[in-house]
């Protein structure tokens, strides 16, 4: 139900210490199992622990998941008279199939909110005590006939794992939620940041050229004789253009961002050539584009080769194509990087959000997402008029 939206790459990172360590101990319990054919619990024990591994794409449904393989594996091990093998408790788990549960446990009280993380914590705790009662009459029989186990050690045990788990649980979330305070507070602080150079840009440029025009109008009323209009003009020029510079700045995060010259296929080039990536360049435009349309592509290209420096390696080639066709622009930027996943504290994600809504406002449409079997893809339609 809860999905933390791990794609397999960023999931092997994370998972593979648990998954090495449950196949070694399984492994090593299959071949000292203390009875003739030990391969009769190996399809359950492996199944257990591969949702434990999987857990963290979707932590309640693994509980689910695990609750319901624990159970039947020790139904039918009941069924063909076979008890699990060195059993960790009194019959019904092995030390695997114990380490399995703690870790989704763990996972589950990390990931899921407190509502699904009690009840997914509950269900394999159910699971377990199941698993232990239907075993139990096949290790008694062999194993049990001189002396009986003991119960308090057993609950001990049993609650010292749980306690385990779940402080294991609880620690990994109160660290998940202080990044994210952090990064909440360094937002702040970039916002703060923003606000004060917006003041500046205002009072050092735009009043500036208000200013200006504010002299020229009540000069020209003093002097009617006196012809102000063409300076009026200039300033409100010079107004309008740092006032788009400054808007540019503060929507796009940076404050030298690309201008576009009278050629948007040089000015491509470059931004390929200072990317130091391995970009192969496609034009096919049979349209001029407007100075407008072309820095806004300069944008789109720009972000799109940022985040392949930013969030992919072992990129062999991005292709980059500009094309036009009935008033149209196509932009698309394809990579086929492995993603490399989010940086400790986590990325903002406002690159895709503002590229997006730069699209949108041109009246264009805007996609993004991942190619198969790796890579990203970036693809924007602007109309030229």
């Amino acid at each position: 139900m809860e999905s933390t939206d791990l794609n397999w790459w960023l999931l092997a990172k994370r998972q593979w210490p648990l998954a090495v360590s449950l196949a070694f101990i399984a492994g090593i319990e299959l071949f000292t199992a203390g009875f003739a054919n030990p391969w009769w619990q190996a399809p359950g024990v492996v199944v257990i622990c591969a949702i434990a591994v999987l857990a963290p794409r979707r932590p309640f449904d693994a509980t689910l998941a695990l609750a319901a393989a624990i159970v039947f594996t020790a139904i039918y091990l009941r069924f063909l008279g076979v008890s699990m093998q060195p059993h960790f408790w009194i019959s019904g788990a092995t030390i695997s199939v114990t380490g399995a549960a703690m870790a989704t446990i763990a996972i589950v009280t990390r990931e899921a909110s407190r509502w699904y993380a009690v009840s997914g914590t509950v269900l394999i705790v159910a699971a377990m005590v199941a698993a232990e009662v239907i075993g139990y009459p096949l290790v008694a029989a062999d194993y049990y006939r001189s002396y009986a186990p003991d119960p308090t050690s057993y609950l001990f045990g049993a609650v010292l794992m749980l306690v385990i788990s779940v402080g294991t649980g609880l620690y990994f979330r109160a660290r998940d939620n202080e990044r994210r305070s952090q990064l909440a507070a360094s937002v702040a602080a970039a916002q703060n940041a923003e606000r004060m150079a917006l003041a500046r840009e205002l009072h050092d440029v735009v009043a500036h050229y208000v200013t200006a025009i504010v002299v020229h109008a009540q000069a020209g009323q003093l002097n009617r004789s006196v012809d102000v209009l063409p300076s009026i003009a200039a300033s409100g020029n010079e107004a309008l253009t740092a006032m788009r510079r400054l808007v540019g700045t503060l929507r796009d995060g940076e404050s030298s961002g690309p201008a576009a010259s009278s050629s948007l296929v040089d000015d491509v080039r470059a931004l390929a050539e200072e990317s130091e990536l391995p970009v192969r360049l496609s034009f096919d435009l049979e349209d001029a584009v407007p100075q407008e349309l072309a820095r806004s592509v300069l944008r789109l290209v720009q972000e799109s080769l940022t985040n392949t420096s930013k969030h992919a390696f072992a990129v062999s080639s991005v292709d980059v194509s500009l094309s036009s066709a009935d008033g149209v622009l196509h932009l698309a930027v394809l990579d086929d990087g492995v993603a490399s996943g989010v940086p400790v504290g986590g990325s903002g994600g406002y690159g895709l959000v503002g590229m997006r809504e730069r699209v949108e406002l041109l009246g264009g449409t805007f996609s993004a997402g991942r190619r198969e079997p790796t890579g990203w893809t970036v693809r924007a339609d602007l109309p030229i008029a």
